[in-house]
């Protein structure tokens, strides 16, 4: 068996470990942070469990860290007293982004971890099988239910070789995005293996299965083994350590070489993760900003080969540099070694230790910039800035870019950028703060600010469905189109009603209006829509517009099962060209659907009222998803059962 396998296979409820059926998996723990977790919990209370139920429950405050109001900070108290109440541990503002703190002091290998943001498959470098799902999958798992996935092909990302001076781990998954795409991962687990693995630290592994969600994977993974134990150790907790690696006979339903020493400093140029050249092809592009940070390159060794480069210099005049250490553990260790003395000596503006940049909270460039940033999206906008372009690099060439003011190859700059893993990192988790005891969890009271509304829920599924298609879509329509998430409106994520009033504006901004003088009505899009983030708010903004169905030439993964989760119908063109018969504002019905649903037919007739003939669209659910359909959601189902 391969990792993958054996992890699938130590955690399986029911189901068949056969690529393309539905299992149903047992979750370890989960983690939630503050622009999902606020949902998360309305919907865990509102199945009435008194207590969470997983080996561990982890809430973190890292992403609405920016408070120029009283919403992000009232939502912070709601979650600081829900889970207190729940039986779930707090990670308080400060601590770190939630996969950098998960990785350091939380997560065990061959454990099963659900988390309500994309980026969770970061701790698959520590060997756990970590999935990215929306809050209300999350709140169920913490109730103790299963977690239901289609059961992924797993793919071997066979290295070798070793990475050369200067070239990082960034530039790994740089490279299997160009080869591959930003649908190349869709239903798969992209599994590391090969001799190359064991030149790789934890931390470079991290950022290798952090960025595995920009390709559409289900999640990525990495073996566990003597690097595992050496991190574990240095984080004291080497009784976490569990060995798990592939059986030499591992079977794979495809492989992908890379030679880590062929590998070269590399780009993703804006406005897609996927769209990427070498440092070298892209050119010296004049830069006005650099970010370093994220959940996907802000540990120990990449701040501290950023310390290096910029030690005794200064950055470029006619560039802005910010620093965002991962997590505190990070920052208390750069201010007590003087690499933060040097970060500031060059010129660098250090934030805290939160999401900030990376999801547009905070530090928007300029009108025109070029911004570059360690990012692991570039999404048209996502900067705040939408007439700004990102670029995503290791923090290498970050580093080296902030000093020349032009897009740089670090290999260029004579700077030793060896950095030894430390035997032990300081520890200190007292802002980590552990919850009632099941006795006195009665006696807490959960603060519920003005700006928390009840999540919208979805009807029953009628007899039949009619409606507008309200809105033509191209392809790779993201979470952040469907559901813009600047930090204008971040603090509104337990705000459904207004967040709606902001739905898919990036792509017209009359389609909030129009779909309420409509009541309702349909979408049409392109292929992979709703890839990035698990964004469950990209569903229920729609969801309260009275939005029915979407009618797609595919669908991301995470996005698809967050629509089924709303009794929303995500439907699939059975002949891709039907896609450019309709149009927007014609009017199409779904006669008998509820029918069609009860008995399993999978084959949907999709009438064009408008123009006068029919298409068949394809509704792929299991049994399972039929019920929840059928119901009007998975809240409702759990309700009726």
């Amino acid at each position: 068996m391969n990792v993958t396998g054996k992890i699938l296979a130590a955690h399986l409820l029911s189901g068949e470990l056969k690529a393309g059926s539905e299992i149903a998996i047992r979750i370890d723990q989960t983690l939630t942070q503050d622009s999902t977790g606020t949902m998360a919990y309305l919907q865990f209370e509102a199945m009435g469990i008194p207590r969470v139920k997983t080996e561990k429950s982890m809430a973190y405050i890292d992403h609405n860290t920016l408070q120029t109001g009283f919403e992000n900070a009232d939502d912070h108290q709601y979650i600081a007293t829900v889970t207190k109440k729940h039986g779930i541990y707090l990670s308080k503002p400060g601590n770190g982004i939630c996969h950098q703190v998960q990785l350091e002091r939380v997560g065990i290998p061959g454990k099963t971890l659900l988390g309500s943001d994309s980026h969770t498959p970061t701790g698959g470098g520590l060997g756990m099988l970590a999935i990215g799902a929306g809050g209300l999958d999350v709140a169920v798992a913490m109730g103790g239910g299963a977690y239901y996935l289609t059961c992924p092909q797993v793919v071997n990302v066979y290295l070798t070789g070793r990475l050369k001076r200067a070239v990082a781990a960034k530039d790994v998954i740089l490279e299997l995005l160009r080869r591959l795409s930003v649908k190349g991962g869709v239903g798969k687990v992209m599994e590391y293996t090969g001799p190359g693995v064991a030149s790789l630290s934890i931390p470079e592994r991290a950022t290798i299965t952090n960025m595995g969600a920009e390709l559409g994977a289900t999640t990525s993974i990495f073996p566990s083994d003597d690097i595992t134990r050496a991190f574990l150790a240095a984080q004291g907790r080497e009784d976490d350590f569990v060995p798990l690696t592939a059986d030499p006979d591992a079977r794979y339903d495809g492989t992908v070489e890379i030679d880590l020493s062929a590998l070269e400093p590399m780009v993703a140029l804006p406005h897609m993760p996927d769209n990427v050249k070498t440092v070298a092809q892209a050119g010296p592009v004049k830069v006005d900003q650099v970010c370093i940070g994220s959940c996907t390159n802000s540990s120990y060794l990449d701040m501290m080969r950023v310390a290096a480069i910029l030690k005794g210099k200064t950055v470029h005049p006619d560039v802005s540099l910010v620093i965002a250490p991962g997590s505190r553990q990070v920052l208390a260790m750069l201010s007590a070694n003087g690499a933060l003395h040097d970060m500031i000596q060059a010129g660098a503006r250090i934030l805290e230790c939160a999401c900030g940049p990376c999801i547009g909270m905070g530090q928007s460039p300029r009108t025109g910039a070029v911004s570059v940033r360690t990012n692991n999206r570039n999404f048209y906008g996502r900067s705040g800035t939408k007439s700004a372009g990102v670029y995503l690099v290791s923090c290498e060439t970050a580093a080296a870019t902030a000093l020349c003011g032009v897009l740089t190859d670090p290999r260029s700059l004579d700077t030793n950028l060896t950095v030894d893993m430390p035997s032990h990192f300081l520890l200190n988790d007292n802002l980590i703060i552990p919850p009632a005891t099941e006795a006195e969890a009665p006696g807490i009271t959960v603060v519920r600010g003005p700006n928390i509304k009840p999540f919208p829920q979805a009807q029953a599924l009628p007899e039949s469905l009619s409606g507008t298609l309200l809105l033509k879509m191209e392809d790779n329509i993201t979470t952040d189109h469907i559901m813009p998430s600047d930090s204008s409106l971040l603090p509104f994520r337990s705000n459904v009603p207004k967040l709606a009033e902001h739905c898919l504006t990036p792509v017209d901004p009359t389609f909030p209006s129009r779909a309420m003088a409509a009541g309702g009505g349909f979408l049409l899009a392109g292929n992979n829509y709703g890839q990035g983030s698990s964004r469950e708010h990209a569903a229920l903004a729609p969801l309260y517009l009275k939005i029915r169905g979407v009618l797609a030439k595919s669908f991301a993964r995470i996005h698809a099962a967050n629509l089924i989760n709303n009794g929303i119908l995500p439907l699939t063109f059975q002949n891709e060209a039907d896609y450019d018969r309709f149009r927007q504002d014609d009017e199409i019905a779904l006669d008998n659907i509820r029918a069609l649903v009860e008995s399993g037919q999978s084959e949907i007739p999709v009438t064009n009222v408008t123009q006068g003939f029919t298409a068949i669209a394809l509704l792929s659910l299991t049994h399972r998803q039929r019920n929840m359909i059928l119901a009007g959601g998975l809240i409702n189902m759990i309700g009726a059962q």
